[in-house]
């Protein structure tokens, strides 16, 4: 890895770039929950980071497109004159407006690094998602991290770090409960958009599109049903401080730079840059919030960075291994092709 790092600085850029936001998306979101006791509304933010995504990708589909015209006939075709197209793409729209929230609220009553840790898995619920929806298989490998993060996970949780510098009122059942119901969503709503992604030729720019529109619709759902009186009083940007829109810049942005850059990392980097997350996350929780690291804590996050590694490990291909035909005073082998 780090002589690839060495001979390719654009893969050490996009990994660079990848834990940075992730890392300081998660203790910003944890910081703007924290300093005060009169908050702004989470779910205006939701709202605003899909109204936010909806532009950036106009902005990529029309580079790709390469002409307005080409843009408002891609528009019309697939946005405009598909209805079904829209409802189903409404799906994941409202799994991740769920997902988007309930981070909000972990990250109300847990610190970042407890949740960055916690939050990982999601990648035992994607692989779950993955084999039952995509009918795909897991290696012995795959399989072995997931439990193993699983008990990194539990030993995190057995004896929490605290925080000695938070003032607000937590409840860390709440914030275990949120954690669980955004790993759900993201499981099941990032199987169901690939699957959606691979069903047709459509640019991931245009579905990007198609959810977004969804989203926006059904996040300012949420906010009327969840603060409707309170945001028609005090208004919708109430609270909102540069802090806010630090963390609404780095939802919007996060996301979508993720799927861009997929192309020049793969698994490996993507779990070291999860790794490196949360190592990030717990040395600012440390300074910033008095967190108390335990022992039970650092090994369960050991344990968890070192799942994320092994389940990005690349697996043999099976379907190139066929069976080569005996010779005289030979022993039967297989051969890659």
């Amino acid at each position: 890895l780090g002589m690839e790092l060495i001979h390719n600085p654009g893969t050490l850029y996009c990994l660079t770039v990848m834990t940075l936001v992730a890392a300081t998306y998660t203790v910003a979101l944890r910081y703007t929950r924290t300093v005060s006791l009169d908050l702004y509304f989470s779910t205006t933010a939701v709202c605003i980071t899909e109204v936010i995504k909806l532009f950036l990708s106009l902005g990529m589909l029309a580079r790709e497109s390469g002409s307005i015209d080409r843009l408002k006939t891609s528009l019309t075709e697939h946005v405009f004159r598909s209805p079904k197209e829209l409802l189903k793409l409404s799906v994941p729209s409202v799994v991740y407006a769920i997902q988007n929230n309930m981070a909000f609220l972990a990250l109300s009553n847990l610190d970042a690094a407890v949740y960055q840790v916690t939050y990982q898995l999601k990648i035992p619920c994607t692989a779950l998602c993955t084999v039952l929806m995509l009918n795909r298989s897991l290696s012995r490998l795959q399989w072995f991290s997931v439990f193993l993060l699983c008990g990194g996970v539990t030993l995190v949780q057995w004896n929490p770090a605290e925080s000695t510098k938070v003032q607000v009122d937590q409840n860390p059942v709440l914030g275990l409960i949120a954690i669980a119901v955004a790993v759900l969503c993201s499981g099941f709503a990032g199987v169901y958009f690939e699957k959606v992604l691979k069903s047709s030729d459509t640019s991931l720019w245009v579905r990007n599109i198609q959810m977004y529109l969804s989203g926006i619709v059904v996040t300012l759902v949420g906010v009327f049903i969840s603060d409707g009186p309170k945001v028609l009083e005090k208004g919708f940007f109430y609270g909102y401080t540069a802090w806010v829109c630090l963390v609404v810049f780095l939802a919007s942005v996060g996301g979508l730079y993720t799927s861009v850059v997929v192309k020049y990392t793969d698994n490996i980097m993507k779990g070291f840059s999860a790794a490196a997350a949360i190592i990030l996350s717990t040395v600012a929780s440390v300074l910033l919030f008095g967190l108390q690291i335990t022992v039970t804590f650092a090994s369960g996050a050991v344990l968890v960075c070192l799942s994320i590694y092994l389940y990005g490990l690349p697996t043999q291909d099976t379907t190139k291994l066929i069976r080569a035909e005996p010779h005289k005073g030979t022993n039967q082998r297989l051969m890659i092709i």
